[in-house]
């Protein structure tokens, strides 16, 4: 199936489909990682990850694909792959295209995401909840305070700032044992 079709599911709503057709490119990224010195369980996990940003990317109303699928998920894998191993040197960055800066661009953007989800599931109970019911659902204080049995309206606005700088705290220890 050509990109063309593929690009159309994925408008139409059909995202099972058009992934399975991307799986078939699958085995060119699994014989990448390895001849990098990764193994099959390594392959499955950069593709995982180049999938997800694929379709981050796509949800995106200024994105545009700007070469085909395989070539797409090739230049992803293999920042992902490279990332994980951290063997960027200098003059690798300096030398890449401005496709290849967007692909390493979107692989970055995607570890932050990951490490503020992360950051978000180590808070405890309430502190989620608390800023689900702000950020998701937006409600106002007054009835986060009634819904979560705070006293007063303040309470739960000084809560939300402790549980907030309690996700900035745990997302950048996480950065900086990443790094």
């Amino acid at each position: 199936m050509n990109d063309k079709k593929i690009l159309k599911l994925f408008k139409d709503g059909q995202r099972e489909k058009a992934f399975s057709k991307l799986y078939s490119l699958y085995p060119k990224i699994e014989a990448l990682v390895i001849s990098k010195g990764g193994q099959k369980q390594d392959a499955s996990d950069v593709f995982q990850e180049a999938l997800i940003i694929l379709n981050r990317n796509l949800e995106k109303s200024d994105f545009k694909l700007t070469s085909s699928f395989y070539t797409y998920l090739y230049s992803v894998s293999r920042f992902i792959w490279k990332d994980t191993q951290k063997k960027f040197s200098k003059e690798e960055l300096h030398n890449l295209s401005e496709n290849e800066v967007e692909y390493f661009h979107s692989v970055l953007e995607e570890k932050k995401y990951q490490l503020a989800e992360r950051a978000f599931l180590e808070l405890g109970e309430r502190c989620r909840q608390l800023l689900q019911l702000f950020y998701h659902k937006a409600m106002s204080f007054k009835e986060i305070a009634n819904m979560m049995q705070f006293k007063s309206e303040k309470i739960a606005k000084n809560q939300k700032y402790k549980c907030l700088t309690k996700a900035k705290d745990i997302y950048q220890t996480s950065k900086t044992l990443q790094s």
